[in-house]
């Protein structure tokens, strides 16, 4: 916290609380197998999302307007990892009737004091060179999980910079921490996020955009749409679904890069057992809250990963039904040009279950009743 108040010469943090859940990171990060480049990356990191946090305080000191922004009935797209949410939310990104956080906006949310906003933004020129500098350092990681600067990109920074997200747990063994986080409240995490889509919108008002209903994306949100409806009463649901046979090695090929990126011992069946876990309790407390809203079948669309690789435009179109919004020939042209301009990822590196020191038959008997609601594919049969 003094790095970060002696780097931006301000003192004042804002009205959200976090300080506790730092405390609590920064307690495991210290028993933590880091190596030198591992310290070095995650308080590079969090001295960043302290930066971010007075300087944005800073902004609404000024504009204290900026507290009066209503972010209305955004759409949210859930699900876990590699089971579409990024098509989905680039799709609906493209229809200029929404807004969206680019990967430029998420990486550094709050410009320097007295910004303009006039002009090209100078954070989209050092967020594309951050995109070319993690290419050519980390293209394991870039293939896993590329995050491009121009693209719409989810806002599960935001949720970590509140200091209470899963984002540690999948690049460090932070056992504590872990345990800690599942008894916490995530009120303020989704305040913080909330805050944070006002100055974006706010910024977006200064560069001449009026407001716009937000597509919002992470896998993040499973377990906390209880947190998340809570800030946003009036949201939509996008539920994106794969087999987790499918999925759960992707996630923890992710988190073993990580984990090797911040530490010369990586332990892979426990970062796979680990995943396992923590996409079990997701899964489980996603269907515990959609259980307990009423209007369940009004406020979420639910979306099979096959059918949006089949037919992409028909799925989303889904959407727009269900939110009542014309699904007009401007955002079909716009979804199809992104369908044919957008980044073609590299190849990803080979992954599979036993890697991981799991098997199929394990994934299937954790998602058991996950694969009874949602699965309807021919791997794994639908049950009443």
């Amino acid at each position: 916290m003094s790095t970060a108040r002696q780097k931006e010469g301000l003192d004042d943090w804002g009205p959200l609380p976090f300080e506790t859940p730092l405390v609590h990171l920064l307690d495991d990060y210290a028993r933590a197998d880091l190596n030198e480049v591992g310290v070095h990356i995650l308080r590079s990191a969090i001295v960043h999302s302290l930066r971010m946090r007075l300087r944005a305080q800073e902004w609404f000191r000024r504009h204290p307007e900026i507290g009066e922004e209503e972010i209305t009935a955004p759409i949210v797209v859930v699900g876990m990892m590699r089971s579409g949410t990024t098509l989905a939310q680039r799709l609906l990104a493209a229809d200029r009737r929404f807004h969206c956080a680019y990967g430029w906006e998420v990486v550094e949310v709050a410009p320097k004091p007295g910004c303009s906003f006039t002009g090209e933004d100078p954070r989209i020129a050092v967020s594309m060179a951050r995109e070319a500098k993690s290419r050519e350092l980390a293209p394991e990681l870039f293939a896993i999980h590329p995050m491009y600067a121009l693209e719409p990109e989810e806002e599960i920074v935001f949720l970590s910079d509140a200091f209470l997200s899963h984002v540690p747990e999948s690049g460090a063994q932070v056992p504590a921490y872990r345990s800690w986080i599942d008894e916490q409240d995530f009120t303020p995490a989704y305040d913080y996020l909330h805050r944070m889509l006002q100055f974006l919108q706010w910024q977006k008002r200064r560069r001449g955009m009026p407001p716009r209903r937000w597509v919002l994306k992470s896998p993040a949100h499973l377990g906390y749409l209880d947190a998340l409806r809570k800030r946003f009463p009036d949201l939509h649901i996008v539920h994106m679904h794969r087999a987790p046979r499918d999925t759960i090695a992707s996630g923890a090929s992710l988190n073993a890069t990580l984990h090797a990126m911040h530490s010369d011992a990586v332990d892979r069946q426990l970062v796979g057992a680990q995943w396992l876990e923590r996409m079990g309790w997701t899964n489980d407390r996603a269907m515990a809250t959609r259980d307990s809203w009423a209007d369940e079948l009004e406020r979420v669309t639910d979306i099979e990963f096959a059918d949006a690789v089949a037919d992409p435009i028909g799925q989303i179109s889904r959407v727009y039904d269900a939110v009542g919004l014309e699904f007009t020939a401007d955002a079909e042209t716009a979804m199809r040009h992104w369908l044919t301009e957008r980044p073609r990822e590299g190849v990803r590196p080979d992954y599979a279950l036993d890697t991981y020191g799991l098997s199929a038959d394990q994934v299937d008997e954790r998602f058991a009743v996950y694969n009874a609601r949602f699965r309807s594919d021919s791997q794994i049969p639908r049950r009443s």
